[in-house]
């Protein structure tokens, strides 16, 4: 489990843990990402699945928060993530991907990482970075 660390939430408690995500897991979830701190550490390294938060917090939700929903749009830091909608996430952070923009965004994706492969190798074989900028147009 890695955590990814961005601004402080505004709530301060943890919003996932161990519980929450075995039963996550026993409704087929592929991973978690919540808009707050999860908890439960060691518990949580055992899943094999990804769980992304603001990092580790002991404060449990106990009576400070509950599940009010599911499947439904939800909004993150101004991101509407509507159900259906592909979660892709790295140690490098969490992207939303709208489910109408899919074949567009994934096809943009493969062909700038393909881009950025090129300028990789030009640079490790010497070329300037002010070159490759204006080679490729990508850096």
């Amino acid at each position: 489990m890695r955590s990814i660390y961005v601004r402080e939430p505004l709530i301060d408690y943890a919003l996932i843990g161990e519980i929450m995500m075995t039963r996550a897991q026993k409704l087929g979830a592929a991973g978690a990402v919540v808009n707050g701190y999860s908890r439960d550490t060691h518990g949580m390294l055992d899943f094999d699945m990804p769980i992304f938060s603001y990092g580790n917090y002991a404060q449990d939700q106990g009576p400070r928060g509950r599940v009010i929903d599911f499947r439904v749009p939800i909004e993150i830091e101004g991101v509407r993530i509507e159900p259906g909608d592909i979660v892709v996430g790295d140690v490098d952070g969490v992207c939303i991907v709208p489910k109408a923009h899919e074949k567009e965004v994934f096809e943009r994706a493969f062909e700038k990482a393909r881009g950025e492969r090129k300028v990789l190798k030009a640079i490790q074989e010497g070329m300037s970075a002010v070159d490759a900028w204006n080679t490729y147009g990508i850096m």
